[in-house]
């Protein structure tokens, strides 16, 4: 009687760890840049036969979209567990920022498979955009920031962000905490905030990164 469970969880587990090794290639791919791979590359590059690749994706790009979900979901979680801590909407706002770019030097491959997506990455229903946008109007309805197109300001914003990443990754001797820090002042002072109450949410210590 217990035999059809085992096997199916057999069979489960073998499955999510092919889409997992299936996932972590294509990341591997878009953080070095590289997405006009084949599937038998990325099969390849996951260890898994061919034909088991449609068993879970019905395209590359399909494939490719569910990677950079996945990394956007490390950051989500990452970012989440970081700002139940906070009250202030503001203050969310510039932990957040702040530890993002700290990011960049605990997972650089989930960074980079964000800077190759470029400006799209905050169009999508998921991870940075929705995060940024909701503290944003948060912090506005507070009185904590200006009031301000809440997609613009998100976007601006975001843009700031992955020029920021994109700074670190070319800068892997930069300061990444200062850099950082430095880029969520001048987004606070851009949002209207006055220059001590930046420099106070951005000169404390902040909350250990969660192991990822």
């Amino acid at each position: 009687m217990t035999a059809e469970p085992v096997t199916r969880n057999r069979i489960d587990r073998r499955r999510e760890r092919t889409r997992n090794a299936l996932l972590a290639a294509a990341r591997g791919f878009l953080a070095e840049g590289r997405s006009a791979v084949s599937i038998q590359e990325i099969t390849d590059a996951a260890d898994v036969g061919f034909g088991s690749f449609y068993n879970h994706f019905e395209s590359k790009e399909q494939l490719f979209d569910a990677a950079v979900r996945s990394a956007l979901q490390v950051y989500s979680e990452m970012r989440d567990a970081i700002v139940a801590l906070y009250d202030d909407p503001a203050e969310v706002f510039a932990v957040s920022f702040r530890m993002t770019g700290r990011l960049q030097r605990q997972v650089p491959e989930i960074v980079r498979v964000v800077l190759n997506s470029g400006m799209s990455v905050m169009l999508r229903d998921e991870g940075l955009a929705p995060r940024a946008r909701r503290d944003i109007m948060a912090a506005q309805e507070a009185g904590r920031f200006e009031p301000m197109d809440p997609d613009m300001a998100m976007m601006a914003a975001g843009g700031a962000l992955l020029g920021l990443l994109q700074l670190l990754d070319a800068r892997p001797d930069a300061d990444a905490d200062a850099l950082s820090d430095e880029m969520t002042f001048h987004v606070l002072r851009m949002f209207g905030m006055n220059k001590r109450s930046a420099q106070k949410l951005t000169s404390g210590p902040v909350p250990p990164q969660p192991q990822l």
